[in-house]
């Protein structure tokens, strides 16, 4: 049992400054199981440990697709750590050979937390949610179904539902990022306009994404030039605008 900060310590640097020099780097895959399995930040660093020993030293993990599910939380878009676990997320979830379900339910589940997330972790999700349709043409039905959001009385999918395989994510719709179509960010919004439109086969490079932050979205409006906009101007001859209006006889504009 080592201290959460040591924990995180030595999960932060595993991947790149101490499973290269191990001879056997499967000795490792206790530590970092254990590790994936306790929940919170600790797993999100372990994934970078894991995503080594399976890749490369053909490490099977049982139930990997659903405990990876069960870390998205709505945290997810708050840790400092976002930019790390999107990245292996987008690794993990790029095989062509995943079911449908699968990959329909970590779409929904991204889509529902989405509805409270900030607008730097918005401007991320949305390609990535647009890149899973891109390799998993079958979960396209999510935002194409004949009777969508507004023929449903109520929305099947099971968003307490810990396994991928019983959340009935596919008998869904995405009305989660129709809902974000009007959110008060332009750029979120018109993001999430992509998908009322047939998506193209070239996928979005979201690494660029990934480190956004709140305070570059705001430097980038803060720096935008504005638009002169013409108006027309009308002075006031009248307390509401008339000139010889029966407030006029009582109040004037001095």
């Amino acid at each position: 049992q080592l201290p959460t900060g040591l924990y995180k310590k030595v999960l932060v640097i595993l991947h790149d400054s101490i499973l290269p020099y191990m001879n056997e780097p499967t000795l490792m895959i206790d530590f970092l199981t254990v590790a994936y399995g306790i929940g919170g930040a600790i797993s999100l660093l372990a994934l970078n440990g894991l995503f080594i020993l399976i890749h490369q030293h053909n490490l099977e993990y049982p139930d990997f697709y659903k405990k990876l599910y069960s870390l998205l939380d709505p945290s997810i878009y708050h840790v400092k750590y976002r930019a790390r676990f999107f990245h292996l997320a987008d690794l993990f979830l790029s095989s062509s050979h995943l079911p449908a379900y699968l990959v329909a339910a970590f779409i929904k589940r991204l889509s529902r937390l989405a509805l409270t997330a900030p607008p730097d972790a918005l401007l991320m999700v949305i390609p990535f949610i647009c890149n899973l349709f891109r390799r998993h043409p079958a979960c396209k039905v999510l935002v194409h179904r004949p009777n969508g959001p507004e023929d449903m009385s109520e929305d099947p999918y099971i968003m307490e539902e810990e396994s991928p395989s019983e959340s009935r994510a596919l008998e869904s719709s995405l009305w989660e990022i129709r809902s974000l179509q009007n959110h008060y960010h332009p750029d979120v919004a018109k993001a999430a306009a992509v998908l009322n439109q047939s998506l193209s086969e070239i996928e979005d490079d979201i690494s660029g994404l990934l480190e956004l932050s709140a305070y570059e979205l705001f430097d980038k409006e803060v720096k935008k030039k504005a638009a002169d906009v013409p108006l027309e101007f009308e002075q006031i001859r009248g307390l509401f605008g008339k000139k010889n209006d029966i407030f006029a006889e009582h109040f004037s504009l001095d």
